[in-house]
């Protein structure tokens, strides 16, 4: 009678977020954390905002070099 072979499996890598989701649990206080990820969901939304103003920019330029030579 002959055992089963054994197969060995690879534990999943955890991804580099979650790698540096455990460093930075491990070097911050909570309210440092929360600190952290309000200030970074900030420059997200500032960097969208800009990206809006640049569209809008754009379209309004279009429009008044359309308008500037219908004339």
């Amino acid at each position: 009678m002959q055992a089963a072979p054994v197969r060995a499996t690879a534990l999943p890598l955890p991804s580099v977020t979650g790698a540096l989701r455990a460093v930075e649990s491990l070097l911050m206080r909570n309210g440092q954390r929360t600190a952290r990820r309000n200030a970074w969901t900030a420059v997200l939304e500032d960097r969208r905002r800009a990206e809006d103003r640049r569209a809008a920019q754009h379209v309004l330029e279009a429009a008044a070099t359309r308008s500037t030579s219908a004339t």
